[in-house]
């Protein structure tokens, strides 16, 4: 599904780093055998980062990126609400897209980048319930 504004536009610099670790996040998945079904899934304005499939696991992830460590990981960002916005969302999207022999689970993937370009990634399988 395609971004509904042009990323060059935007004049947040946190957006464009948020974009940019969902993108990393992304090709980590397929990486190492996921098949991502969507970026950016809404609801309303609730929304998760990405929905992806390996075999019958169906992982909503939410991915949180850092230019550094200073104020801690980035795991440690997800709130006990923005948990609850993610299974909202997630439940809508199972009543629409879910299949009986599917299991689901809450994933974490963190993104850290440097200032030299580089990012490291980290990503927490079954992250909470």
């Amino acid at each position: 599904m395609p971004l509904k504004s042009d990323p060059a536009t935007w004049t947040d610099a946190r957006h464009r780093r948020g974009l940019t670790g969902e993108m990393l996040a992304k090709r980590f998945l397929e990486g190492v055998g996921y098949r991502v079904l969507a970026h950016r899934f809404r609801v309303g304005r609730l929304e998760i980062d990405l929905i992806a499939r390996k075999g019958a696991i169906v992982a909503f992830v939410e991915v949180k990126t850092r230019s550094s460590a200073v104020f801690g990981s980035p795991l440690e960002a997800v709130t006990w609400s923005k948990q609850r916005e993610i299974a909202k969302v997630a439940e809508c999207w199972t009543d629409r897209h879910g299949s009986p022999t599917d299991e689901f689970r809450f994933d974490v993937i963190g993104v850290t980048l440097t200032s030299g370009g580089r990012a490291s990634v980290e990503h927490v399988e079954d992250a909470f319930r």
